[in-house]
């Protein structure tokens, strides 16, 4: 276990604060006064409901927000001890270059589909690496994938959704980052194919020692695969910590209603239990009490 709070964390948020546009003239604050930090090599969840504010924080830290005068991102993001918030473009594409990788819910939305799989994944691929086309082959292979002489050219319309989300693991890995952020990774695969991509996923990470920040709102899949669970809801954090902590021990009466709120782990049929209204409206107000 990495100690969270070392001097020089791989990546350090602190009072991030994210406005979005949601009408005309109208915005809200997505994202508010949140702090985490993610170790070398650690791996890191993320959890909480639809709205929550989880996919924001991720795409903030990795500067995919839409820019426009009206989102506005304040506080701090520092990846590898540089500060990010307010940096320009182009330091921006070489962090997602070189240090931060990125995994889609939707890969249809992230993959060209005018390119051929082996291209995209090539991309990836410093330009001045030779063999570029044996490592295409490498990394589709290590994202689990079978055929990859075949695979590499098809396009992504030819594939189906489990083997289109190990393209999007084949492209993050290719550039050997030292942070992956895997955003709803899983969301729309079936249990099987689920498993099998996680399994891809943990393996990906542990053969690269790369970070790993894991954003979900499935309890179940961060407690499989992570160190740390940072719980969001109504863009805060309102608990942390190890995640057997979390899991076995949870302060936050949102953590223990969200955990209620899943099926067990073994999947024993017990019945789904919603989060009542007049909890989640006292939840609400409270966290708008905090701001």
């Amino acid at each position: 276990m990495h100690d969270a709070e070392q001097i020089d964390p791989l990546l350090a948020v602190r009072d991030l604060r994210v406005t979005l546009p949601t009408g005309d003239r109208s915005e809200v604050e997505a994202v508010t006064s949140v702090a985490l930090s993610v170790a070398d090599g650690e791996r890191v969840g993320i959890v909480g409901e639809s709205g929550s504010g989880k996919s924001v924080t991720g795409r903030a830290i990795a500067g995919l927000l839409p820019t426009s005068p009206r989102v506005r991102v304040e506080g701090s993001i520092r990846i590898e001890g540089r500060e990010m918030v307010g940096a320009a473009p182009a330091a921006w594409n070489g962090i997602r270059t070189k240090t931060v990788g990125m995994i889609f819910q939707d890969p249809l939305t992230f993959l060209n589909p005018t390119m051929k799989v082996g291209d995209q994944v090539a991309e990836s691929i410093p330009r001045s690496r030779a063999g570029r086309r044996d490592e295409v082959r490498h990394f589709l292979a290590q994202a689990g994938l079978e055929d990859v002489e075949n695979l590499e050219r098809r396009f992504p319309h030819e594939l189906s959704g489990g083997m289109r989300q190990r393209v999007l693991i084949a492209i993050a890995i290719a550039k050997r980052p030292t942070l992956i952020i895997a955003d709803e990774p899983t969301t729309a695969l079936d249990a099987t194919v689920q498993r099998k991509v996680l399994a891809t996923l943990d393996e990906a990470v542990r053969t690269l020692h790369t970070s790993l920040i894991l954003i979900s709102h499935d309890i179940a899949v961060v407690s499989e695969m992570t160190d740390r669970v940072y719980v969001m809801y109504n863009g805060r954090v309102v608990e942390s910590g190890t995640t057997s902590q979390v899991l076995h021990a949870p302060e936050h009466r949102y953590t223990r209603a969200l955990l209620t709120s899943v099926r067990s782990l073994s999947d024993d049929g017990t019945p789904l239990y919603s989060i009542p209204p007049d909890l989640r409206r006292s939840l609400s107000e409270e966290v708008g009490h905090a701001s």
